[in-house]
């Protein structure tokens, strides 16, 4: 662990060195200006934000901070209030518009609707409930303000609504990165977050057709917006179903073409929905209002090819690019932060940030509870969600452009999403802990853990499984396949409430219970337990490791038969020491198997290997499981 000296030495020289480098890309730019009149402009621009992005990232992973933060601080030094290395005001709206189509664009490609209508009952209710009731806290809040007197923090007629919109989406990007980085993505949270975020994407979708209508919010204006929308998705479609899906086909044998066809696509799309009132002119003879803007249709453009075979290789090919426009894009913002001349901006920022924290708790905890969640999944999930949105900085980039903000609360939204966005890996980190300290909280609310709803047997179960995850699921499978008499001997011990009625009808029992409080695991009859397997890795269990699991356990039952897992040499060591009768290793297991395949592919046997298998095991396709 890192201490508070070794940190302050830490910022001190990242800082020391990111100012050097600002110095020196001072001297740099100003003579490669000098020595080549030629450069063009706009291709100085982009590579002064490259390379202020650079070190400022540079400066972000060394002390640990996320990276859109630092674009947003590079484009804040490079800007009109920084160094003024680039001030012209075109170019900006340049770098941000290619950035924001791009990233519109990738966003659409992550959405899969027919993922959407798969998902589980507390995800749907979640999604369609959560923004709507957070927009109206928000808006709530605001008039609230006003009402105690703090109208000068918004004067607006628009802020109230804006400042609920703000509040009510979370950070794809940030989220979703951090997941990944923990490898949770693939856990109950990780997958309820992706949910949620999902439906997030679809509410901003909604509200930024209807964002050019806030002046004026007839009800025909609206419909005609949402005409457009629906004209541009069925031409897409179209396009897509019957000329795309060929032309990728062709793509396909050159990896380069399915570069410039994703992108070409995506551009082809904004140009369409940018021509809608041409094209109805032309051939109806009147002028209306159905024209998309060119983040909405990037996002349909996404949307439409995402079902497509080829979606995975598009995303990782333009993931790339997507990348590069990402950074314009959040350089772009930063340079278009004004000057802060009036300590409002500040305040607002840290308003927003503070509402947006606690209306995870207000808002998104008891709708996940309530929707079936418990309550340790949903208060950790809501508190991971507690960041303000990169399409909130979208919606208030173009609140900006229609007159509906003032720039300072336009800049207020960039600051606060810095400040969460800051405070986001801390929220991670100690989501569990968080979790702890309000537990007693939970329990005044009546927000109670989960009872132990499970029918006791004449048997007692005496194999206990502590945790359910892959490992756990398949293995449920393999003894309900082949030894199904053991069924009823089995408890599951997990927290994760929505799958304990497909494992009661495997027949199996399960409490609930979390793996980390050793008082649960005393109170769940382990000390009669015969076999006691953990299959949860060190990965993904939390509070505690299979290590600190295996002394409790030994501690609790002198002689019960502990089976636990690993995923290093070493590790297998420690767990034998703490106590272990047996210790596997996932990989190591994996790649006895792969050997085996191998073997049998090189003595030319693998087909009747597979054949042997299928007989004896079943077809993996076919298999059913409790988390497919």
């Amino acid at each position: 662990m890192i201490n508070v000296k070794s940190l302050s030495f830490l910022a001190v020289s990242a800082l020391k060195a990111g100012a050097l480098s600002f110095l020196l890309l001072l001297a740099v730019t100003e003579a490669a200006w000098a020595a080549s009149g030629a450069l063009p402009v706009l291709v100085y621009d982009i590579g002064v934000c490259l390379f202020a992005a650079t070190l400022t990232g540079v400066v972000a992973v060394r002390l640990g901070l996320p990276s859109i933060a630092a674009f947003l601080l590079a484009g804040i030094v490079v800007g009109p209030i920084g160094f003024k290395l680039i001030t012209d005001p075109a170019n900006i709206e340049t770098i941000a518009e290619l950035g924001f189509i791009l990233l519109l664009f990738m966003i659409g490609l992550e959405i899969d609707i027919r993922k959407i209508a798969s998902s589980g009952k507390m995800i749907v209710l979640s999604g369609i409930l959560q923004y709507p009731l957070t927009v109206l806290m928000g808006i709530g809040l605001v008039k609230l303000a006003v009402w105690v007197g703090l109208d000068f923090l918004f004067p607006g007629n628009y802020d109230a609504l804006y400042f609920g919109i703000f509040l009510a989406g979370s950070s794809t990007l940030l989220v979703i990165k951090l997941f990944q980085e923990r490898y949770e993505l693939g856990t109950e949270s990780g997958r309820l977050a992706l949910g949620i975020l999902v439906f997030q994407d679809i509410w901003a979708i909604v509200v930024l057709v209807l964002q050019p209508t806030f002046h004026s919010p007839e009800l025909l204006s609206a419909l005609i917006s949402f005409l457009g929308m629906f004209l541009l998705a069925a031409i897409t479609y179209i396009l897509a179903r019957f000329v795309v899906s060929r032309a990728f086909q062709w793509f396909a044998k050159d990896p380069q073409m399915v570069f410039v066809g994703a992108i070409g696509w995506c551009f082809t799309i904004v140009f369409i929905g940018a021509g809608l009132d041409y094209g109805v002119e032309a051939l109806f003879g009147f002028s209306t209002s159905m024209s998309v803007g060119s983040g909405m249709s990037s996002l349909i453009a996404g949307m439409t090819i995402a079902t497509l075979p080829y979606s995975r290789d598009i995303i990782a090919k333009v993931g790339v690019v997507r990348d590069f426009f990402i950074v314009l894009f959040f350089v772009g913002l930063g340079m278009g932060i004004p000057e802060i001349k009036d300590w409002t901006i500040i305040l607002i920022a840290v308003v927003l940030a503070g509402c947006s924290i606690l209306s995870r708790q207000v808002i998104f905890m008891p709708l996940f509870h309530m929707t079936g969640g418990d309550r340790r999944l949903a208060q950790i999930s809501a508190v991971r969600l507690a960041q303000v949105s990169e399409f909130a900085l979208v919606i208030a980039y173009l609140g900006g452009q229609y007159g509906h903000i003032s720039e300072n609360f336009s800049s207020s939204v960039i600051i606060a999403f810095i400040i969460t966005a800051l405070l986001t890996p801390s929220f991670f980190e100690h989501a569990y802990r968080i979790y702890g300290w309000w537990g007693p909280v939970l329990d005044k609310l009546g927000l109670k853990e989960p009872g132990e709803e499970y029918e006791e047997d004449e048997e007692e179960p005496d194999i206990i499984l502590l945790g359910f995850h892959r490992v756990a699921s398949s293995l449920l499978h393999e003894i309900s396949a082949n030894r199904p008499e053991l069924m009823k001997r089995i408890l599951v011990i997990d927290f994760n409430v929505q799958l304990h009625p497909a494992i009661r009808k495997m027949g199996a029992s399960v409490k609930y219970g979390d793996l980390g409080s050793e008082l649960t695991l005393r109170h769940a009859g382990l000390e009669k337990a015969s076999v006691i397997i953990s299959t949860i890795p060190d990965e993904i269990l939390k509070g505690t490791n299979n290590k600190s699991l295996v002394h409790t356990l030994r501690s609790i039952n002198e002689d019960a038969v502990i089976i636990s897992n690993a995923e290093a040499p070493m590790a297998a060591r420690d767990l034998y020491l703490a106590g272990a009768d047996y210790v596997y290793m996932s990989r190591v297991n994996t790649a006895r198997a792969l050997d085996q395949v191998i073997e049998r592919t090189l003595d030319g046997s693998l087909e009747d290997f597979r054949d042997e298998q299928e007989k004896t095991h079943g077809k993996s396709h076919e298999r059913w499981e409790i988390l497919h």
